[in-house]
């Protein structure tokens, strides 16, 4: 069975109308006079022109038909393209926020990490210094160390806290328990030279004085009498305020 496209069938509607407009006059004229046969093919006219006119709108009815059938079709396909995408959006929003929130927990985990490397402000007999995390935990080993009796470990931890950190704020104190550790192990000149070390190189530090009183014991125990002597009036005159000061002050008295 033929189908007609809207502009096939406008053109027999045409074709139908041409054929009612020119109808030969002479077959009219035939069986009518001039007039009725004027009127009849007027009315032919008519006829065929309302048969077109009715034609022309089953065609647009239909052609309109097809169209929003067409146009609902793609509207359908559009708004599922749509969907697709929001979904598409939706999955890379969640990979965006768990991607920043990863980002935010690297971050911050990250600035706890640099905090404990940075240098702390500390106050070391009175002063204040910074100290590094590294520094802080390798003196409070060597001191737990000490205060443990292990004294052989100690000195170790504290020889090797001075050769790696000699401007520490704890560099005084290291030095002179170093010192202090070869005494508790009755090595006496280990003892004075580490403590030399402490009246050298930090005078200004509160364990100087210390450090002269345990080399004058030192010497004294060395049958060094002089020298111990000597040492405790050194100490006196050099910090005559402090309590080692009082200390030697005592010994010489007893002398």
């Amino acid at each position: 069975m033929m189908t007609l496209t809207k502009s096939g069938l406008r053109s027999a509607a045409a074709a139908l109308l041409a054929a009612g407009a020119f109808l030969p006059l002479h077959a009219g004229a035939a069986l009518f006079d001039d007039d009725e046969a004027r009127k009849a093919i007027l009315d032919l006219r008519a006829k065929v022109e309302a048969m077109r006119a009715e034609l022309n709108g089953r065609i647009d009815t239909k052609a309109d038909k097809s169209v929003a059938l067409d146009m609902n079709n793609q509207h359908e396909q559009t708004m599922s393209e749509i969907a697709k995408l929001r979904g598409s959006l939706e999955v890379l929003a969640n990979e965006l926020a768990n991607t920043q929130k990863r980002q935010k927990d690297f971050y911050v985990d990250l600035d706890a990490r640099l905090r404990k490397l940075e240098p702390r402000q500390v106050t070391i007999d009175g002063k204040t210094a910074a100290v590094d995390p590294s520094e802080q935990k390798a003196y409070d080993a060597a001191m737990l160390l000490f205060k443990s009796g292990d004294f052989k470990t100690a000195a170790v931890a504290f020889a090797e806290f001075v050769r790696q950190y000699p401007e520490s704020g704890y560099a005084a104190n290291a030095q002179y328990y170093l010192g202090t550790t070869h005494y508790a192990q009755k090595d006496c000149k280990a003892a004075i030279l580490a403590e030399q070390v402490v009246v050298k190189a930090y005078p200004d530090s509160p364990r100087a004085p210390e450090a002269m009183l345990l080399i004058a014991g030192c010497q004294a125990e060395l049958k060094a009498a002089a020298n111990a002597k000597k040492t405790l009036t050194e100490l006196i005159s050099k910090y005559p305020d402090s309590e080692s000061a009082a200390t030697a002050r005592e010994r010489l008295k007893g002398k």
